[in-house]
């Protein structure tokens, strides 16, 4: 799916040498029955290790018997929600999720059909959710190709691990200009070089 991009990006001397290494990226489109348990991943993670927002996150599901729906969402305890891991906030931001999709004031499935700023517009309309999370989403789940989440802490690190220097949180969106307009792809191999020892 993403030839084109590896072949653009191929030409970069920072992500060519990360394409030889870790091949082909690996980021899929989610089927639209999977939006709802993208966006509670999303929100599970915010602020988290990848590592530690997986443990937590695996914990939900099997809370929820592995299906990570609106209704058993809107049904489990907040109680049980925590002890999976869930700080009090994030209890309510999955919960007001499920309200609003359960309600049909958010309609997730339409979600593919608009541009990036309309995504980000939709989403942020729900407690807790952010640009960043937004982002995750466009990336993820939708497989937008030209998304850089400039506010990423693991990307700046990424980048300043590449360029071997420190960089301004401000200066991160100008670097990226050179990988448009595979951005999507670019963080992809950024995140690899973090994964690395």
């Amino acid at each position: 799916m993403w030839k084109k991009a590896e072949k653009f990006l191929s030409k970069d001397e920072y992500i060519a040498p990360l394409i030889a290494k870790y091949g082909r990226c690996r980021i899929k489109p989610s089927r639209k029955s999977k939006y709802f348990e993208d966006l509670v991943d999303a929100i599970v993670s915010q602020q988290l290790s990848s590592k530690a927002a997986a443990t937590i996150f695996a914990r939900v599901k099997g809370a929820l018997k592995d299906q990570v729906t609106e209704e058993k969402l809107t049904a489990i305890k907040t109680d049980a929600l925590r002890k999976c891991g869930l700080s009090y906030a994030k209890c309510s931001y999955v919960k007001d999720l499920a309200e609003k999709a359960g309600k049909g004031e958010i309609d997730l499935k339409k979600l593919g059909g608009l541009s990036d700023e309309e995504v980000i517009a939709e989403l942020t309309r729900i407690k807790g959710i952010g640009r960043w999370t937004a982002e995750m989403f466009l990336m993820f789940s939708l497989a937008r190709a030209d998304v850089f989440p400039v506010d990423d802490l693991g990307i700046k690190k990424g980048i300043e691990k590449i360029l071997k220097k420190r960089i301004k949180p401000r200066n991160l969106g100008r670097i990226s200009l050179r990988w448009k307009p595979y951005r999507t792809v670019a963080s992809w191999y950024v995140w690899r070089v973090l994964d690395s020892k």
